[in-house]
């Protein structure tokens, strides 16, 4: 198990990394969440022993690897540019790793065919690096990751480099590569629907420090603060009757509650004092939706339509339209709610 407690790393007066503690069971994946900037690379290369800890420690399997270099951690490193050998094959790329543990040539062969084969790249062991696409050279720079049987993989930003298409068919695809092999690592990322997609547990990261941590159901579901919500996709923040209004009269209402106009007395119980977040995706065009209001702004994306939405007795929200070519704008609506996509958090 990985375990870091206390960790600080400084450069001079600058605190990169702030105070964190972590820990991560064995064939678990962790990510790191956070925008550029926020210290999350920091702290993969304090515990890869490529950066010097100003406090606290990084344990694996119970042992302090303070003064232990990186060598000798028994880690594999993948950075989002793949750091590939452009003069070597793809197949001794994958087999450096057995070459400097002396593997025989049949075994090393064997390894490099099975790793292929896991990463969906069978028969390209003799082609170069430069005759493969992004995405096939992040594909080889995993399998080189994984032919020592690394204790504890780090991913810094490993799909970052390539398109969005492409980085999401890839995300789905390292996941099952992960729990295939049953390899621990830990992930950096900006991107949260890549850290949903791969990871079991987010850290989200904000200037320079663990905001919060969970399960990434829990994170995704339960944010702990505006900053959080906001990071991982949350648009929109209601409260009191607004609130209220959206969340519906199916929410439970407090009988306890102050009096005052019958709508913002149940809208207040019904949030007890909460902020109502709602993704984008919580409020969709629906014509037998109960929530009605104006089109104010309108912007088609690839299979869908981006809407500012003017609700009655709410206000301004973000919402969807299915149709891109469907004109909306200055049209009214009627928008369903999607309870997936919405998270309450403390007032």
């Amino acid at each position: 198990m990985l375990q870091l407690d206390d960790v600080t790393v400084r450069f001079g007066a600058t605190t990169a990394v702030d105070d964190v503690s972590l820990s991560l069971p064995e064939g678990h994946v962790l990510a790191v969440l956070g925008p550029s900037g926020c210290g999350k690379s920091t702290l993969l290369r304090a515990v890869a022993g490529l950066e010097r800890l100003d406090a606290g420690a990084v344990r694996w399997d119970g042992r302090d690897l303070r003064g232990v270099p990186t060598h000798e951690r028994g880690f594999a490193l993948m950075f989002q540019d793949g750091q590939l050998f452009a003069h070597a094959s793809v197949a001794d790329n994958i087999g450096y790793a057995l070459r400097l543990r002396r593997v025989g040539a049949a075994e090393r062969r064997r390894r490099v065919d099975e790793l292929l084969e896991l990463v969906g790249l069978p028969g390209y062991g003799a082609r170069r690096p430069a005759t493969l696409s992004g995405g096939e050279q992040q594909r080889v720079a995993l399998a080189r990751s994984l032919a020592a049987d690394p204790g504890l993989l780090l991913l810094d930003e490993p799909l970052s480099a390539l398109d969005r298409s492409l980085r999401e068919r890839l995300a789905g695809d390292l996941r099952e590569i992960l729990v295939t092999t049953g390899t621990t690592a830990v992930l950096v990322t900006h991107d949260h629907d890549e850290a949903f997609t791969i990871a079991d547990r987010m850290a989200v990261m904000l200037a320079s420090r663990v905001v919060q941590e969970g399960t990434t159901a829990e994170v995704w579901r339960a944010p702990a603060t505006r900053e959080v919500a906001e990071f991982i996709g949350f648009e929109t923040f209601l409260t009191g009757a607004a609130a209220g209004t959206v969340a519906g009269p199916d929410q439970q209402v407090d009988a306890a509650a102050p009096p005052g106009p019958p709508q913002q007395t149940a809208a207040s119980a019904r949030t007890d004092g909460r902020v109502l977040a709602l993704r984008r995706a919580a409020l969709r065009v629906d014509p037998s939706g109960r929530l009605e209001g104006v089109v104010r702004r309108a912007v088609a994306v690839s299979d869908a339509v981006h809407l500012t939405v003017d609700v009655d007795g709410v206000g301004e929200v973000a919402a969807l339209g299915d149709d891109p070519g469907v004109h909306l704008e200055g049209r009214r609506v009627r928008l369903a709610l999607e309870a997936r996509g919405t998270a309450y958090l403390p007032g």
